[in-house]
């Protein structure tokens, strides 16, 4: 898969006269008041084991909706390791996650901070996550409540947004064993009653009831599914009509479905690899997302550095693979679909860039856009909501 891509947008302020549209030489006036989506991306900035950070914090990025191109808006939270980013439902709020280490603090931390007219980020709080590397941020599906997944220690810490946007600390749950546990994600039911937690370090998903009005989370009667030894559940996605999970498993590359049943429990009805046959190096599995129409699944690749797509059966929710597309870098981590699911964006950590595919709606297949966008060490791409 040695694909040459040599066109490289270097874009360092935002400008709304800047166009980095192959096909586009200059943009109308009528186009300067056009407006644009937010992206916020999660970075590393510092060198640890497994990356060599070189970012600042937050970057602010604008999407234009109508082509897809991408313009630097500049830092916006210059803090360490802001991994994970996510947005509140209604667009008020960002949250991130400062991924320390033991040698950095005595924990790790999350924020949360007001998003302004101009997208730009204002600090409302900072908490302790009651871990070390936290890796992941979800929200329960009224906005109210924040899980923050420590990827050391298997600590889940759960959150109450205010209305101000500050956090408050509700729980610090322990996985069991969690002398090996690694929770990685949290995925919230369609309903709001049931967590889903991926626990990478012991190759299951823990299944929890969920209070709304507490936000507390307590062990469910069907509590543990175990996945084959060396599989290393790490993201998760939820189907449109909420029957069916699916979780991308990092270590042995591959992607599990899921039944979801009554009372929020759960059954594996199939595996499939995230990998073409043909490729025998090493791989480990990224991100994991639905396509706005529910028909498509795509998983990020990072070692064969590609994003593999999968339709989905409606009815029962298996999968198939329609293709493999390369990315254009290496070690692709999270992936953004766009508000409209017209575009799919892939941060490429090792190699500071994303790539820009239009997706299509009747296939599911991706193509490439050039320019390719340079930033540095991105890990995590979230629209706005």
């Amino acid at each position: 898969m040695a694909l040459k891509f040599t066109k490289i947008a270097k874009i360092t302020a935002c400008s709304v006269f800047i166009l980095i549209s192959s096909n586009i030489s200059a943009q109308s006036e009528t186009d300067t008041d056009k407006e644009m989506n937010k992206m916020y991306v999660g970075t590393y900035t510092k060198k640890e084991g497994h990356v060599d950070g070189k970012a600042e914090g937050i970057y602010l990025l604008h999407q234009d909706p109508d082509n897809g191109s991408l313009t630097n808006c500049g830092t916006q939270a210059k803090i360490i390791n802001p991994s994970f980013v996510k947005t509140g439902r209604q667009g008020k709020f960002l949250f991130a996650v400062s991924e320390l280490g033991p040698g950095d603090d005595k924990s790790g931390y999350v924020y949360s901070y007001q998003i302004q007219e101009n997208g730009n980020l204002k600090e409302i709080s900072k908490l302790s996550t009651g871990g070390h590397a936290p890796c992941h941020i979800a929200l329960d599906r009224s906005g109210k409540f924040v899980f923050v997944s420590n990827y050391m220690g298997g600590v889940v810490a759960t959150y109450k947004v205010k209305s101000d946007g500050a956090l408050e600390k509700v729980s610090e749950l322990k996985l069991p064993e969690a002398e090996t546990a690694h929770a990685h994600t949290v995925k919230i039911s369609g309903d709001n009653r049931t967590a889903y937690v991926a626990d990478l370090g012991n190759d299951r998903l823990l299944v929890y009831e969920f209070d709304v009005a507490s936000g507390t989370l307590s062990k469910h009667e069907n509590f543990q599914v175990q996945l084959p030894e060396g599989a290393g559940p790490r993201h998760l996605s939820l189907s449109r009509n909420g029957n069916f999970v699916y979780s991308m498993n990092e270590l042995n590359s591959t992607v599990t479905t899921y039944k979801v049943l009554k009372g929020g429990a759960l059954e594996i009805v199939q595996t499939l690899s995230s990998l073409p046959e043909s490729y025998l190096d090493k791989n480990s599995g990224a991100d994991i997302h639905i396509g706005k129409e529910g028909k498509f699944l795509y998983a990020s690749n990072r070692g064969h550095n590609s994003i593999a797509i999968f339709s989905i059966d409606q009815v029962n929710g298996t999968l198939k693979n329609v293709e493999f597309v390369p990315v254009a870098g290496k070690t692709p981590r999270n992936f953004a679909i766009s508000p409209f699911g017209k575009y799919l964006y892939a941060a490429s950590q090792d190699t500071g860039n994303i790539t820009t595919y239009t997706i299509n709606p009747e296939s599911g297949k991706l193509k490439i856009q050039e320019p390719i966008f340079e930033i540095k060490t991105p890990v995590c791409l979230e629209f706005q909501k």
